[in-house]
């Protein structure tokens, strides 16, 4: 597994945008001496601006500030975005930055798809909310809906000595940063117990932890006695995670998948139909949430086990991208995830039963045969792709990029 279990941690969910970024922001104009921030997209909307001027205001006053962003979910940014933050000494980095095709970005896999915020090693968030307006009620019908956590205690050294090595791991310009993750023991002493939660943090990468997220489901689901609730925007998971939801709804547990009812992307939804017949001939009572695009990627199994984070339970997220997420072991946590999930279902969701599916039969049943063999055979797949390292590369001040955005020196 990629962590350990911590214990004396403090968990609050926040919900959307709304609850998100103003903690977000506080916390940033509260930090003393460094704010590490790693996400998929940042856009220059009203968001990515705010965040923007919050790092300014940090770095002014001498805040080390570190940005990560994935080239890919991130690739355009204005001259002026960049070198404000470059002058005021904020480190901008680019995951995996690759060169257009004919205008067109190609590196689709084995993204940076975590959303980690780290405030002085003491104050962690972690999710699925990027910096994007999108992420707020008033953009409008194609507002996401998501989740994620704030987190004190100790399990917030783990997070922290995390995003510490994923920066060294870039390369010789980040020896400095190894020096600091040397550096981060004092800081490991300010995270001290603030409440009640056991918390586990558990990556995915292409390397030591391919498939630590989906062994925590199937662990979890496989323990269930009661119930399990899966909130999942992208779901089209391998074929043992769906085994283990089929045992579990056949030995009586209440078993619950909210999936997206109003995609942002057509496809999404089709594939997961794709799987419905077999999900609901086992029990498995399935519910699509229509009021807007469902962006969250949460779970919660009986009373006290709950998970956040950044993973969809997708080919990309469980064999391809860098992930991240929370595994929290802790009854109010639950409760309050649960109660959230279930305003869902009850206010903005649409039930799905045998008669809403009209497929052909034969055709569903040739369909079925290749999509589960798919399932099946996928992770195994993704590991014939050509061996990956990834870069981060320093973007800098002021370079005229091959894009028309910005230029990147690996560092």
């Amino acid at each position: 597994m990629s962590s350990r279990w911590t214990t004396g941690n403090s968990v609050e969910l926040l919900e959307n945008g709304e609850s998100f970024y103003p903690r977000v922001f506080e916390a940033i104009a509260n930090a003393e001496r460094e704010v590490i921030i790693e996400t998929f997209i940042l856009f220059e909307d009203k968001v990515g601006e705010a965040l923007r001027d919050a790092m300014l205001t940090a770095a002014g006053r001498g805040v080390k500030v570190d940005l990560m962003v994935d080239g890919f979910g991130s690739p355009n940014f204005s001259h002026e975005f960049v070198d404000s933050l470059t002058r005021a000494g904020v480190k901008v980095r680019a995951f995996d930055p690759g060169n257009p095709v004919f205008g067109k970005r190609v590196n689709l896999l084995r993204r940076m798809h975590r959303k980690i915020v780290v405030i002085d090693g003491v104050l962690a968030f972690v999710g699925g909310i990027n910096f994007s307006a999108d992420h707020l009620g008033d953009f409008g019908p194609k507002a996401k809906q998501d989740y994620a956590v704030a987190l004190r205690g100790p399990i917030v050294n783990d997070i922290h000595r995390f995003v510490l090595h994923a920066i060294a791991a870039g390369g010789k310009g980040f020896r400095w940063f190894r020096r600091r993750v040397e550096a981060a023991a004092p800081d490991a002493q300010a995270a001290q117990a603030a409440g009640n939660s056991d918390v586990l943090f558990v990556t995915r990468d292409n390397r030591h932890h391919t498939n630590d997220i989906e062994r925590h489901y199937r662990a979890a689901i496989r323990s269930a006695r009661h119930r399990i609730t899966i909130a999942n925007a992208y779901f089209f998971p391998g074929y043992t995670l769906i085994r283990e939801m089929r045992r579990a709804a056949r030995r009586g547990v209440d078993v619950r998948l909210i999936l997206q009812g109003e995609p942002d992307m057509p496809i999404v939804k089709t594939a997961a139909r794709m799987l419905y017949h077999h999900l609901l001939h086992a029990g498995v009572r399935i519910f699509e949430y229509c009021d807007r695009p469902l962006h969250g990627k949460v779970a919660l199994v009986d009373d006290t086990w709950s998970t956040v984070g950044s993973s969809n339970l997708d080919p990309l997220s469980l064999s391809l991208n860098l992930e991240a997420n929370v595994v929290v072991r802790d009854k109010a946590f639950n409760a309050v995830l649960a109660e959230r999930l279930e305003h869902l279902m009850r206010h903005s969701c649409k039930q799905i039963e045998h008669q809403h599916l009209n497929d052909p039969s034969a055709w569903r049943l040739v369909r079925s045969f290749f999509v589960f063999h798919l399932m099946r055979w996928y992770p195994a797949w993704a590991g014939w792709l050509p061996p990956h390292s990834p870069r981060l590369e320093r973007i800098r001040q002021g370079q005229p990029t091959q894009n028309g955005v910005t230029q990147t020196d690996v560092a």
